[in-house]
């Protein structure tokens, strides 16, 4: 993953490389990980003007450069992702 502002390159499982943009990070002490949430630049917005939202790991190299995205593994880790998504909806719709 390399990291430009608020913008990565993610490469999906058909070996593709996809602009995403950044919406969110966040660390989490219980599980001891980085979180980045993410969509695809361009993507397009559904019936009800949502856009897909990605989520996944994230292990920052050594060097402080580039890191690797890695997949969510527990129902834990999902349930921790849609607490926070849920407090970030509820913070843009008091703005």
């Amino acid at each position: 993953m390399s990291e430009q502002q608020n913008q990565i390159t993610v490469v999906d499982e058909n070996g593709n490389e996809q602009l995403c943009e950044i919406l969110h990070t966040f660390d989490s002490e219980e599980f001891g990980k980085s979180y980045v949430l993410y969509s695809l630049v361009g993507a397009e917005e559904d019936g009800e003007g949502a856009v897909e939202i990605f989520a996944s790991s994230f292990v920052p190299a050594e060097n402080g450069e580039d890191g690797e995205l890695e997949p969510i593994e527990t129902e834990a880790e999902w349930d921790l992702i849609e607490s926070v998504l849920n407090a970030i909806e509820d913070e843009l719709g008091e703005e």
